[in-house]
């Protein structure tokens, strides 16, 4: 496999060897004593891998190390690809970013809102609010996700099929038809809940694409940037590079299999979502990151304007307000304190109200199996960490990673 990228001595870019060093230290802890079984990250500054470091196992039971073509599910790090898709119609006209989500689904037209009363006896109201298609990509559309467990609209999501799947036979068309009878939490761009949004948003892409969301992911995205094992399964060639899936043991929280449930990324998905279901490697990912950090260019390949980058990685929520304040304290890939929310991706509005070093205006993203990144525009900083542990929730993993990058910076 190709080097990462460009790779140069971390002191030529201003960050310390030794202090990168502490990353793998403090890591490989998590593999000594059982919390993760294997591991791959990478530190980019300047456009040049000062840090790439790989640890542990892909497969326990086989005995297979993580090498640097390890292929991973990123779940919800699909969101962000999506996101940039969107954003790619977006700048070609085809569609505005403050239009009326039913002009292109028609079901989400006569959408009802959650007011009071049961899982089995809803009270709900009718949508006095347009869902707007900017709330599908900031999570402020009123949708949610079946796996969240906090709310009677979770539930009925889970008994159309919604939780870590998707009704049986159904397509992105048939999915989004299935959502939009279902009730929203809150009235559109009242709240902040993580949702399928971006699963929406796919669908939306279709239509004024004219093509599968796969295909047009694939053409205007994934080939221009030489993503080439970025895919929507595995194909059987490449089934031994997969890492293996692994849940936390409830009482000891160390790696236990997770199966059957591992296996799905080996067959075509039950239908092609845009808020998750890709599977990548390090190299592509990052290539799909630098050229976020370089303002939408890669190679000579222009994806987006420096602009649009720059208006993806701004603070999207009401008043610039962060998710604390206008979102809900439930589950999500992201602190809340400090944070806002762009166009498909968290952005750092405060790190000091965070307690978590960074900068102002870095945006990020993670995956349900505890995979991470962020871009850092003010210290031209890329990084990205990979594992395959579901939830992502378990180990304050996201954090300590940024406490120990920021700490190797010595400019």
């Amino acid at each position: 496999m190709a080097a990462l990228a460009q790779e140069a001595a971390p002191e030529s870019v201003g960050m310390s060897t030794e202090r990168l060093a502490r990353l793998d230290r403090h890591f490989q802890r998590y593999i000594d004593d059982g919390r993760l079984t294997g591991w791959q990250l990478s530190v980019a500054r300047h456009g040049k891998v000062v840090h790439h470091s790989i640890a542990g196992q892909r497969d326990v039971a086989a005995d297979l190390p993580v090498e640097a073509d390890t292929i991973w599910r990123i779940f919800s790090m699909t969101k962000p690809v999506t996101a940039v898709l969107a954003l790619q119609l977006w700048e070609e006209g085809l569609f505005e970013l403050n239009d009326p989500v039913h002009r292109y689904i028609p079901a989400f037209r006569d959408t009802k809102v959650w007011r009071a009363g049961s899982v089995n006896a809803p009270v709900l109201e009718p949508i006095t609010e347009t869902m707007r298609l900017w709330q599908l990509f900031a999570h402020t559309s009123g949708l949610t996700y079946g796996f969240m467990y906090n709310h009677p609209v979770d539930e009925l999501y889970r008994r159309a099929g919604f939780e870590w799947g998707s009704p049986a036979g159904c397509d992105l068309e048939g999915v989004c038809d299935v959502l939009a009878a279902l009730p929203l939490l809150f009235q559109p761009g009242s709240e902040w809940s993580y949702s399928m949004g971006l699963d929406v948003l796919g669908r939306v892409l279709e239509v004024v694409g004219g093509q599968p969301l796969d295909e047009l992911m694939r053409t205007r995205l994934l080939e221009p940037l030489g993503m080439h094992e970025t895919t929507w399964h595995v194909p059987e060639a490449n089934h031994s590079r997969l890492a293996t899936l692994y849940g936390a043991h409830p009482t000891t929280r160390q790696a236990v299999l997770l199966e059957p449930m591992g296996q799905l990324a080996k067959q075509p998905p039950a239908f092609l979502g845009g808020g998750g279901g890709l599977q990548s490697t390090a190299y592509d990912y990052h290539r799909f990151t630098q050229m976020l950090v370089n303002g939408g260019e890669l190679d000579g390949a222009r994806i987006l304007s420096p602009r649009t980058v720059r208006y993806m990685a701004s603070n999207h929520l009401p008043g610039n307000v962060d998710l604390t304040a206008f979102g809900r304290p439930l589950f999500s890939e992201t602190a809340f304190d400090g944070v806002g929310f762009g166009l498909g991706v968290s952005v750092s509005i405060d790190p000091v109200k965070g307690r978590v070093p960074g900068n102002a205006g870095e945006f990020a993203w993670g995956g349900a199996a505890s995979t991470a990144f962020w871009v850092d525009p003010v210290d031209d900083l890329v990084v990205q960490f990979f594992t395959q542990l579901l939830p992502s929730s378990v180990h304050p993993i996201r954090s300590q990673l940024k406490q120990l990058v920021y700490q190797a910076l010595l400019d």
